[in-house]
């Protein structure tokens, strides 16, 4: 009978997996999703990404930061039917640049096919909370960490992620790396960050450290560039100057840092 129970359980566990990696599959496959997203699958690999995280459609979900909505493109329809997914947005006071970005963001969101009723929060730079207090079982975040590092407000931002998380929920941080022992001086300027700091950061707010991938490394990015991370595509804010080149090496060499808050 045992032998039976563990059979039925590890069929199960098999069908569950394949019933998200479809749904999965059909969020990243949708036609619907702005073309030029989709030929950045390349370097963003949302798939295997969002299965490391362990995603699952009955999931409520923050994305810090989701600007243009590229993963919100994927997110937003994966967990449409049976989990809750919230963008949190720009602080309108943030930068001088940030009320420019939240119009553009906005238009091209609108824009999106998949992204008809997102809904959006503000990360606030006051004491306001993301959400209700452990009542979300991920936050997720890509390529932002550099962004709240220059403003000083890292700290901040992980401890309001921290708050909103249920026990044992995760979070997810896909961040441009910097060369081990690189200043945050560098990194404010680069746009990369180290690992070192990323992990020590989120052990301060109380996360556990669960296990770092390779999924969205790149070796042939050296890091060091004229212009930051932005000299790669999809900025290439070098314009002709080595335009090749750059678009050679491809996107950033990029962390993927998967955390817990205790159960």
């Amino acid at each position: 009978m045992k032998k039976l129970f563990i059979f039925i359980s590890f069929i199960f566990l098999l069908y569950s997996k394949s019933i998200f990696a479809d749904a999965l599959d059909v969020a990243i496959e949708n036609s619907d999703r702005t073309p030029e997203n989709m030929q950045r699958d390349q370097y963003r690999n949302p798939k295997a990404t969002l299965n490391y995280f362990g995603i699952k459609p009955n999931m409520s979900v923050i994305e810090l930061w989701p600007s243009r909505g590229w993963y919100s493109e994927i997110l937003n329809p994966f967990l449409d039917s049976e989990g809750d997914f919230v963008g949190a947005g720009f602080d309108p006071n943030y930068a001088s640049w940030t009320p420019k970005a939240i119009k553009r963001n906005a238009k091209i969101r609108a824009n999106s096919k998949t992204l008809s009723g997102m809904k959006m929060t503000i990360l606030s730079l006051n004491s306001e909370p993301l959400a209700e207090k452990e009542s979300v079982d991920m936050v997720l975040t890509f390529r932002n960490l550099h962004n709240w590092l220059k403003a000083e407000i890292l700290m901040d931002v992980f401890n309001k992620s921290y708050a909103v998380l249920k026990p044992g929920g995760i979070f997810g941080v896909v961040e441009h790396r910097a060369l081990a022992n690189t200043s945050v001086e560098n990194m404010k300027k680069s746009g990369y960050v180290t690992e070192e700091l990323a992990i020590e950061y989120a052990k301060k707010a109380g996360f556990i450290f669960i296990a770092k991938s390779e999924i969205n490394a790149n070796p042939k990015d050296g890091t060091i560039h004229p212009k930051g991370v932005w000299t790669l595509p999809p900025t290439l804010r070098m314009g002709e100057e080595d335009k090749d080149k750059y678009i050679a090496i491809g996107e950033s060499d990029r962390m993927t840092l998967k955390f817990m808050k205790p159960k």
